[in-house]
């Protein structure tokens, strides 16, 4: 899930969601997973509502508008796809796994041609049977301009997709006819270049059928027809209040992912985070029974709650494809020079970063781009060793040797948005750990749309600014394509290559690596890719955030994957 305003809400839910946005994502895995009982067997039982309280509502509740990472957390138990996220705990949740189709996909032709066929019995919550025509018409939805929000890839991918406007403007009837269904269990997808991770994609709520007779187009998201274990049976104030009750034709012999345990499922929106941590941990009435799927426990909120025994051990710890860190434009002095590059990245010491960031709890020193888990084929490398508090003196050799033996000042553009992450406090963390090199660090700082506008910008990047970045799903793909791909580079929109690198052999190497279906064999390809690429210092990155939420006290069945990082609501008992 990208992270920024224009393209990825999911990796923001995730530090979101995100998820996935999102605020999408990110390791070793849960470090508090609790596998209680709920039943007197000693087993998670069915029945009770669980209560769920955000900070942010489930606006857009339309397949087609939401930008999810493995079909998001509230949004999959309605929607189902043709795959989904492994529900697991830590590394093993990172895989993809069949939901409504049999198997993740048949590739033909280098990769451009993938061929689905759904399980049989497969029901909407009316009853009426699911079919890949349906899967069709939800994909296509997803195109139209009053529904767009969702994830660009089957705009870039499918033939034709980029000129597609969707059906509601679509007189021929036919549709876009780079998806075929031969017939009402199969369908076929033609892809204008080779995408092996096609099945990660297909995670994607767009890939949610959606029956044609039962469109309203801006207002089906007020009763989205189910299928998935739950249905809508109330949406308030634009998805600040959800509420959801069992859908009768669910059948868990077609979903071995989702448990579906609560008999309802409330969804409580647009709260205080501090009111939230307050709740779950007061665990009065229903909020006994309730989870959050986007606000994290913050540096003092963690402290109070790390000395308390019984909150300590309802706290869900996870790892989500995330990093923070330090961006380069090398088309402005002095960063055009590479050992100047070099210097700041000696020079950043990672451990008052990291306190910075809220501790070794909430953070992780990064040394590589892509985050430390086997998925994004993570491969140990540190370019330019600075330890942990800084290497000031190799730093001020290299500024030496660039003409710089006095020293220089820079600007060091940041968000003044209190996130953590792209904030003051990490900022002012860089400005002193520069200082000691002889690199004099003047602090711009902007509000948080305005941040976003200027280093999204091409035209007016500035030299050096902190930056994050969050994967749409848990592979180096989405991790490095975007920011490194010389074709990515947008001049006149938001653009997310940030070093303008446009480097053929960067680029050759990523179609090649598209073109695998084996997952774990590309993997290990992005991972080298990513040593490659460190090698030209336009990131220094920073660290990795590790996500601490509360639940309440009847709350059981934690499952927290690397996919996403926080509690799966789909595996949560209550009774």
């Amino acid at each position: 899930m990208r992270q920024s305003s224009v393209i990825a809400r999911r990796v923001a839910a995730a530090s979101v969601s995100l998820v996935l946005a999102a605020g999408a994502a990110a390791c070793a895995g849960p470090e508090d997973n609790d596998a209680g009982s709920g039943g007197a067997d000693g087993k998670p039982a069915k029945g009770g509502t669980l209560t769920v309280l955000n900070s942010d509502p489930q606006v857009d509740f339309d397949p087609a508008r939401l930008y999810t990472s493995g079909g998001g957390n509230v949004p999959s138990l309605v929607f189902r796809t043709l795959t989904t996220r492994n529900r697991e705990d830590g590394a093993k949740g990172s895989e993809v796994v069949p939901d409504l189709a049999t198997d993740l996909g048949k590739s033909s032709k280098n990769a451009t041609v993938w061929t689905y066929t759904l399980k049989k019995g497969l029901k909407y919550e009316d009853g009426s049977p699911i079919t890949s025509a349906d899967v069709k018409y939800g994909i296509e939805r997803s195109f139209a301009g009053e529904l767009s929000g969702g994830a660009p890839y089957l705009r870039d991918w499918l033939i034709g997709g980029d000129k597609y406007a969707g059906p509601y403007k679509d007189k021929s009837g036919k549709g876009l006819e780079s998806i075929e269904t031969p017939d009402e269990r199969t369908i076929v997808f033609h892809l204008n270049k080779p995408e092996g991770e096609f099945p990660y994609l297909a995670t994607q709520t767009q890939f949610t059928p959606v029956p044609k007779s039962k469109d309203k187009g801006t207002k089906y998201e007020e009763h989205p027809i189910s299928s998935g274990p739950y249905k809508v049976v109330k949406n308030e104030n634009d998805g600040e209040r959800l509420t959801l009750e069992r859908n009768p034709h669910w059948s868990a012999k077609t979903d071995p992912e989702r448990k579906a345990y609560p008999d309802k499922i409330d969804v409580r929106s647009g709260l205080n985070s501090s009111v939230i941590n307050q709740r779950l941990s007061a665990g009065q009435g229903a909020d006994a029974a309730a989870v959050t799927t986007d606000t994290n426990l913050g540096p003092a909120e963690l402290a109070k709650v790390t000395g308390d025994k019984a909150l300590a051990s309802r706290v869900g710890t996870g790892h989500f494809g995330y990093t923070n860190y330090l961006a380069f434009n090398p088309k402005v002095k002095p960063f055009d020079d590479p050992k100047v590059r070099q210097a700041i990245s000696y020079a950043v010491d990672r451990s008052s970063v990291v306190n910075a960031a809220g501790g070794s709890s909430l953070a992780e020193p990064a040394t590589t781009y892509l985050p430390n888990q086997k998925s994004f084929g993570y491969t140990k490398y540190d370019h330019f060793p600075a330890g942990k508090a800084g290497n000031p003196k190799k730093a001020k050799e290299l500024l030496k040797e660039a003409g710089h033996k006095d020293g220089l000042t820079i600007t060091l553009t940041h968000s003044n948005a209190k996130d953590f992450e792209t904030s003051p406090e990490i900022a002012t963390a860089i400005q002193d750990a520069l200082k000691k090199a002889g690199i004099t660090v003047k602090l711009e700082g902007l509000e948080d749309n305005d941040y976003k506008d200027k280093v999204h910008s091409a035209k007016d990047e500035p030299g050096l600014f902190l930056a994050h970045w969050g994967a749409d799903w848990p592979s180096g793909g989405p991790f490095l394509a975007p920011i490194f791909d010389g074709r990515q580079i947008v001049k006149d929109g938001a653009n997310f290559n940030t070093g303008f690198l446009d480097d053929k052999s960067v680029n050759d190497e990523i179609d090649e690596i598209n073109k695998l279906t084996d997952l774990d064999a590309a993997a290990k390809r992005w991972g080298a890719l990513d040593k490659k690429i460190g090698e030209q210092a336009l990131t220094v990155p920073l660290f990795h955030p590790v996500y601490k939420r509360l639940y309440g006290k009847d709350v059981k069945n934690i499952v927290i994957s690397d996919w996403t990082g926080v509690l799966d609501i789909s595996q949560v008992a209550v009774k």
